[in-house]
This record gives C-alpha cells, structure tokens and sequence, in this order.
C-alpha cells in the first residue's frame, strides 16, 4: 500500500512541477530553460512525499495538496542551484547532470534560483485551501527557508568551512559533545527544517492539532537527522555515478561530518536509534501513518 502510494505521489510531483514551470520556449528563455533543469531532472523528492504522506494520513485528497507538495520543492531546487554555485560548494554534478551554473553561467543559475524561490510561494498561496491554513503555511514555508532555517544553516556551515584547513578526523571513541552539538544544529536548520517543514506543511493542511503536531515534529527531528547522517555515509562510501553529485566532497573541504566524528559503525548505530525514534513518534501520534514509516526506513537505507 504505502509503496504503491509513494510512486503515485512520485508521478503527481513531476506533473504537477511540469505544469507550473514555463515551457523552456517562453521569454526569457534562457531563464525558464535553466528553471527546468534545475527543477526536472529527478530526484528523490522526499519533502514533497512527506507532504503527500502526512495530509493524506489524516484524510486530505492528494489533489489538495499538489500545490503545497510543489512548493516544497521549489524551494529545495533553488537551494541546490544555490547551493553548487562557485562561491558556495563549487560543484559541477547534479542529480547526474552538469549543475545549473555549469549549463547556464553563473548569474542565470542566480536568476533561476530566485525565481523558483517566488515560484514556490505563488504556488502556495494559490492552493486550494482555506485561506488561514494558506497563510499559517505561508509563514511556515518562509521560517523553514530562511535565517531560522535553511539560509541560516548554509550560513553556519560556510563559517565552519570557509578559508579553513581541513580538520583531522577525532577519536572515534571520544568526539567532543561541542563539535557534536554544532554540527547537530546546523543540520538541523540547513537539512532539517525544509524536511520537517514538509510535514508541517501536511499537517497545516490538514487541520491537525498541536498535542499530534508535536508528535509528528518529533519524526521530523529525528528523519532531519538521520538524513544528514546517511548523507555523510554515502559521501564517504559512496561513488558519483550512483550519488549523481561528486562523492568526497566533504572530506576534500574539510567539512565536519558525523563519520568524521562519531566513526562509520556508530554513525550507522545512531541510524538505527533514529529510526526507532522515528516509529515511536508516529505510534505516539496514534495515526495509520504507513507511507511516513516507509519514509523513514528509505531515509535510513537509501544507497544515493
């Protein structure tokens, strides 16, 4: 069932993205054609399945929520075309594909970014939702993607990297409680807050109540986390053409990783007890919530 329902939610995202993307022939065109590439070459989509698997959880037609879905992740392209340029991780693989700058020049990967950013809140204040629970979702979408969130994530990981050697990796057996609890709360803005931003989303939509709210924030902490984790796991074990971005990356720039600190075999045991935490948060919700349990174990097991 859940499996079924996450490849039909797979197939209502990229509809619904191809349809509210301009066609690359429309003027600009240089900047739609960019928009396009950034926003349809796959992915795994995962916040806006989140948002497909907590509304529908809770009653919502899927049709309701292909807006909502789609901003989602607007937003999460935009960060990525960001996120590649020269003056922020330099990369030239995406999703298998040359990166938005690489393709476009740098300042139509600006444009096409900023514009996918306004896209993705036109697209929600036009869902076909009552007109509070657009706007509490307005104001949710903006917290999640700004200094209280993604930006402000991206922003701590540049002063932790930039213009800095790289750091040995620490003992294994001992890594400093700080340097854990730092890299712990940048990912938790830059990583998690557009992930739990894709449940709240659902639940806003929804209607949902604060006491099953809470519950379902705690999933949202808990996948955030363990997303970057296995994030950082499979850019130390993982390989470019199964990644479609450059692997060891992190490492080649010094990043501060979870294996970095923790070590490869207790970074996969707080994998597991994430997961735990995870399906104890969805049986605290008291809802049949199938497809987000399914989430959370390809979030833990994903091989790119």
């Amino acid at each position: 069932m859940a499996e079924g329902s996450l490849e039909r939610w797979g197939n209502r995202i990229e509809a619904t993205l191809g349809r509210l993307l301009d066609a690359p022939g429309h003027t600009p065109q240089r900047l739609h054609a960019a928009m396009r590439h950034a926003t349809l070459a796959g992915g795994k989509r995962v916040r806006p399945l989140l948002v497909y698997a907590t509304g529908t959880a809770f009653d919502m037609a899927e049709a309701d929520l292909d807006h909502v879905a789609a901003a989602v992740e607007l937003i999460h392209c935009y960060s990525l075309v960001h996120d590649d340029l020269p003056s922020m991780d330099d990369d030239t693989l995406r999703r298998g594909r040359p990166t938005v700058h690489v393709a476009y020049g740098v300042a139509t990967a600006i444009l096409a970014g900023d514009a996918l950013q306004a896209l993705a809140f036109e697209t929600l204040a036009s869902a076909p939702l009552p007109s509070e629970r657009r706007c509490a979702m307005l104001a949710e979408l903006a917290q999640a993607a700004g200094a209280g969130g993604m930006c402000g994530g991206q922003a701590l990981d540049i002063d932790a990297t930039g213009g800095h050697e790289p750091k040995p990796p620490a003992d294994p057996g001992s890594p400093s409680t700080q340097r854990l609890a730092a890299l712990e709360h940048m990912h938790a803005l830059k990583t998690g807050a557009l992930l739990r931003c894709g449940i709240r989303l659902g639940a806003l939509a929804a209607g949902v109540d604060a006491a099953t709210r809470d519950s379902l924030d705690r999933y949202a902490d808990a996948l955030g986390l363990a997303f970057q984790i296995r994030d950082d796991l499979l850019d130390v074990e993982g390989d470019s053409d199964l990644l479609g971005k450059t692997a060891g990356k992190d490492v080649a720039q010094g990043k501060e990783t979870f294996p970095a600190l923790l070590g490869i075999h207790a970074s996969r045991d707080r994998l597991v007890h994430l997961l735990a935490v995870m399906q104890q948060s969805l049986s605290d919700a008291g809802i049949q919530a199938t497809a987000l349990s399914k989430l959370a174990r390809q979030v833990v097991e994903r091989s790119h």
